[in-house]
Parts: structure tokens; sequence; C-alpha cells
């Protein structure tokens, strides 16, 4: 199964990359960028949705794909109770249209200046939509709930990774071994729901049982 991910954010493809690598070779499944099918197409994020733009992209994607090729996309975001669920569907543009991950983290620990601990529960979610060859789509969710620290802790994941501590741990996503975050995180969880849901055909194919 070739299955293309349509993101050009680095980032998203390592961890997509890792989740893939686990698969059991069995399996036959390879995941590539979108760079190896020219690129991702520019999409407008403007559904306000994260289903409706992962559907969006992965349909956009569809079209550059070879017939035997299987788009997927993820949408994520944060969603803060103290903020009414914000930043959510505007996660990666949550600073305006010409911040970077640092201005979004920046803003959101200044949105939450003096919030006590009782109160900075969040929780990050995962969509996922693939795509088919056929044209079927199917769409896959997961979420990881957390808490939000009160300034940024460790180097390693991207986005608001330095300030989520995910539930049950002391130690926030940036400061967790990338197997560990993977696990439990909320992508890792979409990508469990996915693979469960697809079968690999006799043809070396895969289809949705």
């Amino acid at each position: 199964m070739k299955l293309f991910l349509a993101s050009g954010n680095p980032h998203k493809v390592a961890e997509f990359q890792a989740l893939a690598a686990a698969v059991p070779a069995t399996r036959s499944l390879e995941l590539l960028p979108a760079s190896a099918a020219g690129g991702m197409p520019a999409v407008a994020e403007d559904t306000g949705s994260f289903h409706g733009n992962a559907l969006k992209k992965a349909r956009a994607l569809r079209t550059r794909l070879p017939p035997e090729g299987w788009a997927l996309a993820d949408d994520s975001g944060l969603c803060v109770d103290a903020l009414d669920g914000a930043p959510g569907v505007e996660s990666a543009y949550y600073s305006g249209p010409g911040g970077d991950a640092g201005a979004n983290l920046a803003k959101l620990v200044r949105a939450l200046a003096g919030v006590p601990d009782g109160r900075r529960a969040a929780h990050f979610i995962c969509c996922l939509a693939l795509v088919a060859p056929d044209g079927t789509e199917r769409l896959f969710e997961g979420q990881c709930p957390g808490r939000l620290l009160h300034e940024p802790r460790g180097v390693g994941g991207f986005g608001y990774d330095p300030l989520f501590v995910p539930e049950g741990l002391d130690l926030s996503f940036a400061e967790l071994e990338r197997a560990v975050k993977n696990a439990i995180g909320h992508r890792g969880r979409a990508w469990t729901a996915l693979m469960a849901s697809l079968e690999p055909a006799v043809t070396g194919s895969w289809v949705f049982p």
C-alpha cells in the first residue's frame, strides 16, 4: 500500500513515518510525503472543522496521485477549556497569518497568564481523512487529554508540545521520547483507529472490510 501524506510539515511527516515504521512488514505499507507526488496542492483550510479540513486536504492530494495511491490528511489542534476550546481548529494560525509555531506558543502562554492549575485542562485532537484509490473516504479521530504548564518545558516535539502534559504523566510532550508520545498521543490514537479499519487484500493492495 502506498500512502501519501497530505502535509508539508516535516514534523508531522516524521511522526507519521515513525508510526508507519511500526507496522509489521507483512502488511506492506509505504508512507510517502506529498513531495513524492509533486508536492501538496494549495488548500484553504476554511471549513471550520478538523474533519472538514482534513477531507479537503486529502481530496486535493488524491488528484495528484498515481492510480494505486491512497491519500492521508491530518488536521490537528489544541483545545483549551479555559479559552472555550481555542485555539482549536485555528491552532496553526493562532498568532495570525504571519505567525509561526513559536509565536503561537507565546500567545497561548500570555492568554493563560494567571489561570490557576485547576483550570488548565486541555486536549489535543487529531482527525485523519483517508481517500482510497476508488474514491472511498473514511474519517478517524484520536484525542489526548491533559493539562497545560505555566511555561514551556522540553526541546522535543513541535507546536504546543512544550506546554502540554498528557493525563497521568508529569512530563510535557516535548520532554517525552518520540515512541512514548506516538503511543499515547492524539495522532497515534487516530492512526491506531485507521489501521484497525483496513485489511490487506490477497492482491497485496489494501481494502476497507
